[in-house]
């Protein structure tokens, strides 16, 4: 079976066939850095990152592009209201780059405590200034743009004549425009659907930039078109997000893209859903907006306890990533249990060297085959992650079994042992880009261990009692344990 994924754009499941095989492009969008990012923003990037990696497991050649949003992200995506960063400095006394520094690191903080995989390229808003001004030109150029006062909207109206706007989302737009017109109050635009390009900065703005049309900043919408375009070409691949995005984030991608270059970008738009937290939707005002951190310390009156940000990536991987998902405390202990039995599944057959060797396939043996099979089958089937986890499962009794006794090592091969060591490896650690907690605990406690030992011997060498300091050097190597004294007087170890 071939790799089929869900096209929010067609609406239908399609067979995934790459511009450029085996090179495939992907671009998501990637976070406002004026806040920290809520669970939601770490579903849908721990989605990618499964993405990622099983598109590169599969033998794709993937550049993955996910920007950083630090200018234009006003409050109204119709090009009014607040800029974040500008507001949110005001709120904490800082500069608004410091306010980008300050949750760029956050977020990439995140992004490791969850092991997912950085992109290979990511570029900021800020820093694409010219790229933007440039797509603003062409668009200027190509009629799907105007200028007011130092202001450029895109002509929504226009472009739905020549192209049809809403053809991601579905959206009607003379609906679009009948909702927007009283809450609107912006003028000198020609409809109310019309969305910035590039708006004029007063003078108190601190983020501006020099442009043809003034000192200005630009629209939202705008920067992931210029990006993308720039480091994927006119027409990509892959174009990602939440499902908050579809509209009018990405409706208005497809359209600037279109009116730019005459396409519309991605050839495949893929949307991560919504989560609630006990059944209702996570927002402040109802007091469950947990922050991604707070799952893994606890600290929220929500919680029972801390857990292991792998759980929080394995709850979410038992949810398909384009349907909705409710997170409450049960459901995060049964993914702390599952996962636990997966991963004493893996470190428990991962030295197992007890099968027939040079023999026909025995029962055993087909019913690993069949999982295993059945576990690509299912990631090709638009990435279906809770179906390969119940083959997970199943491949995981196995393994259980063969502990227990009851299935006896002349009933299975060494293949099919072979088979189960990597499969579930791979699927656990490589695919989905979880960690084993409990073996992390245990490395981190010897990495203790070892430093009061490294401790040890720095005091009986300052006391040059270099018996002893050669005494713990030489019975740690002869345990596997290599001591390296460095250059700068720290020391390192690692195992032999």
């Amino acid at each position: 079976m071939s790799l089929h994924i869900y096209n929010t754009l067609t609406r239908i499941k399609e067979k995934f066939e790459p511009l450029h095989p085996p090179h495939v492009g992907m671009y998501v969008c990637g976070p406002t850095v004026y806040s920290e990012p809520h669970v939601g923003n770490l579903r849908t990037f721990c989605s990618f990152d499964m993405i990622y990696r099983y598109l590169t497991y599969s033998g794709y050649k993937v550049r993955y592009v996910r920007n950083i949003t630090d200018a234009g992200h006003l409050t109204n995506e119709r090009g009014e209201g607040v800029n974040r960063m500008e507001s949110q400095a005001k709120l904490e006394s800082l500069e608004p780059m410091e306010i980008v520094q300050k949750y760029t690191v956050s977020f990439h903080r995140i992004m490791d405590a969850f092991n997912t995989i950085p992109p290979t390229i990511e570029p900021t808003a800020t820093g694409h200034i010219i790229e933007q001004i440039e797509m603003i030109e062409t668009l200027l150029k190509n009629g799907f743009a105007y200028e007011v006062n130092g202001s450029i909207y895109f002509d929504v109206k226009k472009y739905n004549a020549e192209h049809g706007y809403g053809t991601l989302s579905g959206r009607n737009i003379d609906e679009l425009m009948a909702g927007y017109r009283d809450l609107d109050g912006q003028e000198e635009k020609r409809n109310s659907i019309d969305f910035a390009l590039w708006k004029k900065a007063s003078p108190e703005h601190i983020m501006q930039w020099n442009s043809p049309w003034g000192k200005g900043f630009p629209g939202w919408h705008l920067e992931c078109s210029a990006m993308s375009t720039k480091y994927l070409g006119e027409q990509f691949d892959i174009h990602g997000g939440g499902m908050d995005l579809k509209f009018p984030h990405h409706e208005c991608e497809i359209a600037q893209n279109t009116g730019s270059c005459n396409h519309g970008g991605a050839k495949y738009w893929l949307h991560t859903n919504m989560l609630n937290f006990n059944g209702q939707k996570m927002s402040k005002s109802l007091g469950n907006s947990i922050l991604p951190m707070e799952f893994v310390t606890g600290n929220h009156p929500l919680l029972d306890k801390g857990y292991a940000p792998s759980v929080l990536k394995f709850l979410f991987l038992q949810s398909h990533y384009s349907s909705e998902l409710d997170i409450n405390v049960k459901g995060l202990q049964d993914a702390e249990k599952g996962l636990k039995y997966l991963m004493e599944a893996e470190e428990e057959i991962k030295n197992y060297e007890l099968g027939i060797r040079n023999s026909n396939k025995t029962d055993w043996d087909l019913k690993i085959e069949n999982l295993v099979i059945g576990c690509k089958d299912f990631m090709d089937d638009d990435f279906n992650t809770a179906k390969t986890i119940a083959n997970l499962f199943e491949l995981s009794s196995i393994v259980n079994s063969l502990k227990g006794g009851q299935i006896k090592s002349s009933e299975i091969s060494q293949a099919g042992i072979d088979s189960l060591k990597k499969n579930l490896h791979d699927y656990l650690f490589d695919i989905f880009g979880l960690k084993n907690e409990n073996t992390t605990a245990a490395n981190n406690k010897l990495d203790e261990a070892l430093q009061v030992l490294i401790n040890l011997r720095k005091e009986a060498k300052a006391k040059r009692d270099f018996a002893t300091s050669d005494l713990i050097r030489n019975q740690l190597a002869e345990k596997g344990i290599q001591l390296k004294d460095e250059k700068d007087g720290s020391v390192s170890w690692s195992v032999l």
